[in-house]
């Protein structure tokens, strides 16, 4: 196992070489929230087209009195429309449920966070961790297929388990400031879409003394 110096490394290079991606910055969370739930096993321009279908209805008091099929036919392009709709729906009706209010969250800790955005039904680690990191401000790391493929071909660690590498490069995610954490699982995707389509991509520099 490498030191959280060297994690560190890797990826501050990593994101001085692909620069800011600016995920999920959007001033509605909610919005935010959306797309995270429709990305999951579809593509980017599939679930834009679904958003532009939600236009205007991206509020809490709108999801919520939305009508299930309503909602379902706006989310179609996006793929498996009718569980999509209903994680949206159990999320909303979460933070209903915690006064729809962001400040009410600033005394629960990380770990409790967690571990509430988990108990949601269609909510999995990867998802309550973006919603940790982009929505609540949270520094956690990611530790999608992505970064597992990274970090094995460049020798940390055959990571297979989301749970174990997380807890290997937390240290190194709460060494930098929120927006730099924010950047590193921007990169690391745009990092593993570049090697996907050329799987002789030179990694070595990202190792180099």
């Amino acid at each position: 196992m490498k030191t959280d110096k060297d994690i560190i490394k890797v990826l501050n290079r990593l994101s001085d070489h692909y620069g800011p991606q600016y995920w999920w910055s959007n001033e509605n969370p909610i919005s935010d929230w959306v797309t995270m739930i429709l990305i999951q096993q579809s593509t980017g321009v599939n679930v834009e087209k679904a958003m532009v279908k939600l236009d205007g209805y991206l509020t809490v008091e709108q999801l919520q009195s939305m009508d299930i099929e309503d909602l379902q036919e706006r989310i179609r392009s996006a793929g498996f429309y009718k569980q999509k709709s209903a994680y949206i729906k159990n999320l909303i009706n979460w933070f209903a449920g915690h006064g729809a209010d962001f400040a009410g969250f600033e005394e629960i800790t990380t770990i409790d966070l967690r571990q509430e955005l988990l108990a949601i039904k269609g909510i999995g680690p990867e998802t309550a961790d973006d919603i940790l990191l982009y929505t609540f401000g949270r520094n956690v790391f990611i530790a999608d297929q992505y970064a597992m493929r990274l970090f094995g071909r460049l020798g940390f660690g055959e990571y297979k388990s989301y749970k174990k590498m997380q807890a290997d490069f937390t240290g190194a995610a709460e060494k930098v400031p929120l927006n730099l954490c924010r950047e590193w699982h921007a990169v690391i995707d745009e990092h593993g879409k570049a090697f996907r389509k050329n799987k002789n991509l030179d990694e070595s520099w990202l190792l180099a003394d």
